[in-house]
């Protein structure tokens, strides 16, 4: 088993050469792309999911299969510097002129370009963004200096011209969690005016577990707007199908102890069965891999996830934040009381209080219930207690 035929991915983003588990979100979106492209409406879709599970990767299939029905589709990733209304200028361009070339630009077209102008010149003044597009803009539309109602201008501009053209456009939007509020806001109002007008254009983001209550405080009808599929560890059917899969086709077994091994030790995780089966790989004798195997490599897959997936995210953090992380652990699986991790600290929830909104606010940790938090990346807990002392 050569390093250099090794069929595993443990990559950000990175396709598994076995996409397994995932049927039903593929499903919904070419519902969603077909109930569409007949004029019809359907909600678009928020994959939200921890750390790992594979919401970048489903971003991807989505758009191969949008190409493959002839959609235009633009990506983008928030970050916190992100500045969101020149990337949405700089999304709804490419989709414009993924439309077709200018020559063949339809009345529709031409207008999505003027309305494109007006709401380029609104977010950057001094014209550096509306280069290159030949029109004059638009007189009264997306020129309000007010991000809803000039993004709204522009997505129902840009679907007016997607139907006229026969075509549809998907917005595939990573991180989605990252935007404030206004422009969380922005974005959904946006969307519901094109549902309202039934045009063929949609949004497929993905996010971390708390996106669909930041939605939902963003605009009350996020929630009839937006299906909120979420994703996590494989079944273990499935969690076995995606480690053998990619060997098997190389000539390379496990036997059934290694297997249920590998599954149990990274709770289906699918980044977890990437790293295990990578690391394998190189470290198997023979075919088939043994039990045996899984132990020995054991040791190398912890140093290669703790030197990497988890410490980059660790190293993110202040002391006490750290502290803060490492009492959540000693706790054992989440969500916790914010108040059983300051006791653990011995102090009051109330003096945590900003330690927690910090972490919460760089990605660390999501609130799913009141007073709770938990970890946004899968056994960040058992990282934690092998390797920082309370």
């Amino acid at each position: 088993m050569r390093p250099h035929d090794n069929p595993y991915t443990p990559n950000a983003g990175a396709r598994p050469p076995a996409l397994v588990g995932r049927d039903d979100q593929l499903e919904s979106f070419e519902i969603l792309l077909d109930r569409l492209s007949r004029g019809h409406t359907e909600q678009s879709m928020l994959i939200t999911g921890l750390r790992g599970v594979g919401k970048t990767v489903l971003l991807t299939s989505f758009e191969e299969c949008a190409r493959e029905r002839d959609w235009v589709t633009v990506e983008a990733e928030i970050t916190k510097t992100t500045d969101f209304s020149a990337r949405m200028a700089q999304l709804a361009r490419r989709a414009l002129f993924q439309l077709g070339p200018r020559s063949r630009w339809k009345d529709r077209a031409i207008r999505a370009a003027a309305v494109l102008k007006s709401f380029q010149i609104t977010v950057a003044s001094d014209g550096t963004l509306s280069a290159g597009l030949d029109v004059e803009a638009a007189e009264g539309l997306a020129d309000s200096g007010e991000l809803d109602e000039d993004l709204t201008d522009l997505l129902v501009a840009l679907g007016e011209a997607a139907r006229e053209h026969g075509n549809g456009v998907v917005f595939l939007i990573d991180e989605v969690q990252f935007l404030t509020t206004p422009e969380l806001e922005a974005l959904i109002a946006a969307l519901h005016k094109t549902v309202q007008r039934q045009l063929p254009i949609t949004l497929v983001g993905a996010g971390l577990p708390q996106l669909p209550r930041l939605a939902g405080e963003a605009k009350s009808y996020a929630e009839r707007l937006f299906k909120f599929p979420g994703i996590g560890r494989l079944s273990d059917a499935d969690a076995a199908q995606a480690l053998t899969d990619p060997a098997e086709r190389l000539g390379v077994a496990y036997d059934e102890q290694a297997v249920e091994a590998i599954v149990s030790y990274t709770e289906g995780y699918p980044y977890f069965l990437q790293e295990y089966g990578n690391v394998l790989w190189n470290v198997a004798e023979a075919s088939p891999i043994t039990a045996r195997d899984v132990d020995s490599a054991r040791g190398a897959v912890e140093a290669k996830l703790d030197g990497s997936f988890f410490r980059v995210r660790a190293e993110r953090t202040t002391e006490l934040e750290l502290r803060y992380m490492r009492a959540m652990a000693e706790l054992g699986s989440g969500p916790h009381q914010a108040k059983d991790v300051a006791a653990l600290l011995d102090r009051t929830s109330e003096q945590m209080g900003p330690t927690r909104s910090r972490l919460i606010d760089k990605g660390l940790l999501y609130t799913p219930g009141h007073g709770l938090a938990a970890f946004t990346v899968p056994q960040f807990g058992r990282f934690m207690r092998r390797t920082y002392q309370l």
